[in-house]
């Protein structure tokens, strides 16, 4: 079956149904053969998070070297950031609980910021090249504020609060550049892939449940305990 690519696009679970289904159909174009020796749960852990995760870095165009500051770092985007940045070459601080601050040092961030430290205090104003958000809220303003002049910000979630205030002399000020990122652009899942292939990222599996057990699963990805992904086994 072929697809064309939509101007405004529809996701499972988001525009229309199917989220949760135990099949479902897609235009052939976005079925990617992958060689591996991963396990079906664990290579269901990378479609949405990963993708998303290595789209955001593509359209900031995140380079060997380069800083980047990674929020809401331990949920599934952002752990996905912090691998697909270190293997990238960059150097990558994660904004976490301090519960989780181990885990992602070991998956390579460089240096972990309690969520609710002051930004400035820890690292420092203007120390960073890229910002990757998936929070928003109330402490947007410091993000553009570690941003370094052309420095590049993305997002692509908004957990913390969709509204934000915006300085606009910190944008024009500093040539930054925003990148608001929901489309992925051509050439990302096929890099996933042959990151994937390559190991050069690790699947991150924090729980399992068969498909009838999906409220468990529901509840247990509210409590915000794990790192990673849950995922749903066919039953």
């Amino acid at each position: 079956m072929n697809g064309k690519t939509l101007e405004t696009p529809w996701y499972f679970g988001s525009e229309c149904d199917g989220g949760f289904a135990q099949y479902t159909r897609i235009a052939n174009q976005y079925a990617h053969a992958i060689d591996c020796e991963l396990t079906y749960n664990e290579l269901a852990s990378f479609p949405c998070s990963y993708s998303t995760a290595e789209n955001m870095l593509t359209r900031a165009n995140l380079r060997e070297g380069e800083t980047v500051l990674v929020t809401g770092a331990s949920d599934g985007v952002g752990s996905a950031t912090v691998q697909l940045a270190q293997a990238r070459g960059a150097k990558v601080i994660a904004v976490t609980s301090a519960s989780k601050a181990k885990a992602l040092l070991e998956l390579g961030a460089l240096k972990t910021i309690d969520r609710g430290d002051n930004l400035i205090a820890a690292i420092g104003a203007t120390s960073v090249d890229v910002v990757i958000d998936l929070v928003a809220g109330p402490q947007w303003p410091a993000f553009l504020d570690e941003l370094r002049p052309h420095g590049r910000y993305a997002v692509a979630g908004a957990i913390a609060g969709p509204i934000v205030e915006l300085d606009v002399r910190s944008l024009y000020l500093k040539d930054l550049s925003f990148f608001g990122c929901t489309v992925l652009e051509p050439q990302v899942f096929k890099n996933l892939v042959k990151r994937i292939e390559h190991k050069e990222i690790a699947s991150l599996v924090a729980e399992a449940y068969p498909l009838r057990e999906i409220a468990k699963a529901q509840s247990a990805f509210v409590e915000k305990g794990h790192i990673g992904k849950i995922v749903l086994e066919l039953d």
